[in-house]
């Protein structure tokens, strides 16, 4: 490090980094599961229901369009500032709404505070944590985030079964938001602590010009169309996973309960990988948790579609349930980890938020594929089909990683 930068030490950031995080993400988990409930309440019928709760991907995506250039202007402490008061909004709109209409514009406001934050989270891990750290600290940041979706859903049941009000989430997610922004408040900035040379956050003597991303999407296009598409590609897996697994349970004939049961048992094994998948990056490489996450989820997907008709499907579906967990986790945090080796370190948010458009394209596109190749090929063929997507990405991305990011990784990118 340079004369006059602060070590980076795990106890300066734990709190500041990682509490808002898992706060922010219980509230948004938490609602997930409820909004297709609030839209029928308001007349919605099962497509108009399913069209808005699609709104929170749709506004993710939107909110990537402009996230980078916000934290490049104004810092990643505001700009989290800025997308928990969104998200409140987004909140009191989903109270107050009377048409499904008004709701969707409430999720897809809450999609939108969803992308601005991850990515000023995001940002900052990037710019502050050093090379050696990196995967661990973002596998940590990426940990967070799935505590939350362990945390929230279970929270909004409990809310539902004292209340029996789908409004009562909606007070969770605001409750969350007021807390986020309480914390971001009184707990120091960690940015103020810790130097990364001439550009501090806020200021501008470093890239002065807040890049767009359309401009981004073109300068770093030879990046964005290899190892971005391999991301967009395993992306795509990870959404068709969380997908297909309650599709198909109904699909055998399982109960509710034993499918939550499942999921949630999954769910656990998934989170509890993530550091062990932070630490092989930085310990071995990046494409030591690549492939076996890629290639996991598409043996996993694979496996699945032959076992629909067994006599023993169940338990092949608990079983594979757990393998994709287990593949799942252990590539937790690789995407922002990529992502991180590959953006300017002094000003990473421009790329950032590039690169998370296109993998969220990826992330949105796989599940509507999924419904697209059921629909005209059935459901296990359908299943098939994109468990050979993480094939692909799996040859994209052995092939160009080495060739933009270190294969020693505490070497320099």
């Amino acid at each position: 490090m340079s004369t006059g930068e602060t070590p980076f030490r795990w106890r300066s950031v734990v709190v500041v980094v990682f509490a808002p995080t898992v706060v922010f993400s219980i509230g948004q988990y938490a609602l997930i599961p409820v909004i297709p409930a609030l839209a029928q309440a308001l007349g919605a019928d099962l497509g108009g229901a399913a069209l808005i709760a699609s709104m929170l991907v749709v506004g993710q995506l939107l909110g990537d369009i402009p996230s980078g250039a916000i934290v490049a202007r104004i810092g990643e402490r505001r700009a989290m500032l800025a997308a928990t008061a969104l998200a409140l909004v987004g909140a009191l709109t989903l109270l107050v709404a009377p048409h499904p209409a008004v709701l969707g514009l409430g999720v897809l406001l809450i999609g939108t505070a969803g992308a601005a934050f991850g990515l000023a989270r995001h940002a900052f891990m990037t710019s502050f944590v050093p090379l050696h750290m990196r995967a661990r600290a973002l596998s940590t940041l990426g940990g967070s985030n799935r505590l939350g979706g362990v945390i929230g859903p279970f929270a909004g049941a409990a809310l539902l079964t004292l209340t029996g009000q789908p409004t009562s989430v909606i007070a969770l997610l605001a409750t969350c938001c007021f807390v986020v922004a309480a914390l971001l408040l009184v707990l120091r900035d960690p940015a103020a602590a810790l130097s990364r040379g001439p550009r501090t956050v806020g200021e501008t003597e470093v890239n002065t010009e807040a890049t767009t991303l359309w401009r981004t999407l073109v300068t770093k296009r030879k990046v964005l169309l290899t190892i971005g598409v391999g991301s967009a590609l395993l992306a795509a897996m990870r959404q068709v996973r969380n997908v297909v697994l309650p599709v198909w349970a109904v699909s055998i004939g399982l109960d509710a309960s034993t499918t939550s049961l499942v999921i949630g048992i999954s769910g656990a094994v998934d989170f509890s990988l993530f550091f062990v998948g932070g630490l092989i990056m930085d310990r071995a490489g990046r494409l030591w948790t690549i492939l076996p996450c890629a290639l996991g989820l598409s043996a996993g997907l694979i496996a699945l579609s032959f076992t629909h008709d067994l006599p023993t499907r169940v338990g092949w579906f608990i079983g594979i349930a757990l393998f994709l967990a287990l593949a799942n986790g252990v590539g937790a945090g690789i995407l922002m980890t990529l992502a991180a080796d590959l953006a300017d370190r002094r000003n990473p948010a421009p790329f950032l938020g590039a690169w998370r458009f296109t993998t969220d394209l990826g992330g949105a596109g796989g599940p509507v594929l999924l419904t697209a190749l059921t629909a005209l090929i059935g459901l296990p063929f359908g299943v098939a089909t994109l468990g050979v997507v993480g094939i692909v990405s799996a040859v994209l991305m052995r092939i160009y990683v080495p060739r933009y990011v270190s294969a020693r990784p505490g070497q320099g990118t």
